[in-house]
Parts: C-alpha cells; sequence; structure tokens
C-alpha cells in the first residue's frame, strides 16, 4: 500500500497525473426542456448558471451545472398564451422559482463506456429543494458536453396536474417524466 501512495504522490509532483477543471460556457450553452400532456406536448429552454467538468488526463471525472430556474420558456407558444405558460411553470404549481431560483446536478460517478468521450452518469439531481439521484448517458469531448436526461417531477414535488397525485383528470393530465437535452460548452 506504502508503495502506491509513493508511486501516485511521484506521479502527481511529477506532473504525469494532470487534474483540469473546465469552466462551462453559460452563454454559448442550451438547454431545452419538453413537457408532455395527454393532449400534446409544450417546449422551452432554461439558461444554464454555471457550472464545470473535471477532467484527469482528458477523462471526465466529475462536474456540477446550475440552472437558472427563473429563466424558463416556452418556446411553442406565442403572445398571452406563452406569458401565462411561462408565469405558471415558475409559480409553486410547478418550480417555485421566488423560492428555489436554481436547479443543480453534481455528478457522483462517472464511468467511461463504448467510444471516447462516451460517459454513463450518476448524479445528484436538485429541484425545488429535493434532491435525486439520476442516472443518464452523455458525451463530453473536443469543448461540447451533451445528454438527454428523463426527470420524473413527481419525485421533486413537481405535481400540479399529475395523475400519480390527481384522480380523474382526463385529458387534462401532464405527463410526469419530461425531458432535458443539454448541449454545454467548455
Amino acid at each position: 500500500m506504502k508503495i502506491v501512495v509513493n508511486i501516485l504522490f511521484f506521479m502527481l509532483c511529477a506532473g504525469m497525473v494532470s487534474a483540469q477543471k473546465s469552466s462551462i460556457d453559460a452563454v454559448a450553452s442550451t438547454v431545452q426542456w419538453k413537457g408532455y400532456k395527454v393532449t400534446g406536448m409544450h417546449e422551452g429552454t432554461i439558461k444554464v448558471k454555471d457550472g464545470t467538468f473535471d477532467f484527469e488526463n482528458g477523462v471526465l471525472k466529475g462536474g456540477s451545472i446550475n440552472m437558472d430556474m427563473t429563466s424558463i420558456q416556452c418556446s411553442d407558444l406565442s403572445g398571452e398564451y406563452k406569458g401565462k405558460l411561462e408565469g405558471h411553470l415558475k409559480s409553486d404549481d410547478f418550480f417555485g422559482v421566488a423560492t428555489f431560483p436554481t436547479a443543480s446536478i453534481v455528478f457522483k460517478k462517472v464511468t467511461p463506456y463504448g467510444k471516447v468521450g462516451d460517459y454513463r452518469i450518476v448524479a445528484d439531481l436538485t429541484i425545488k429543494g429535493t434532491t435525486k439521484e439520476i442516472k443518464f448517458n452523455a458525451t463530453v469531448l473536443n469543448g461540447n458536453g451533451s445528454a438527454e436526461i428523463k426527470v420524473d417531477r413527481a419525485e421533486f414535488n413537481v405535481r400540479y396536474g399529475s395523475g400519480s397525485f390527481i384522480d380523474n383528470l382526463g385529458d387534462k393530465t401532464i405527463y410526469d417524466e419530461f425531458d432535458i437535452i443539454a448541449n454545454l460548452k467548455y
């Protein structure tokens, strides 16, 4: 054991293990959301507040991303209906952004798989003050990171219109799962 520790210490001192933290470019990055209901869907964007990817010898080892929930927008509606939906999504019925202005993802375990730059990630997702473990695949390579994540909003106390909590909603039911499609630049 002492030999292994000495070798690792030597490698760190000699610069053989290179740790690097890369900041996510919040302006150049995009995050889309898609929510589904019985009669259709809505989609829009959320802005990245900040974040980092942690690398060791060019391999992703960790990271974290903070989302500005006050920036949530709907892109499939316009005018009055766009404003109403955005206001409702920001209200306590959905994401309660006055109290919870930030959502975050913190990587707990990152495992390379398949081709270079592909990873399986286990992370803690925090929405509305509730933290749950999620798993997803991502590609992080050459200044670009991308992932598609399914989120069950019911696990984060986002209950409005959910058939999991309210009976007899019929065609007013909003499905619990929604998609996050992230394209991050670093």
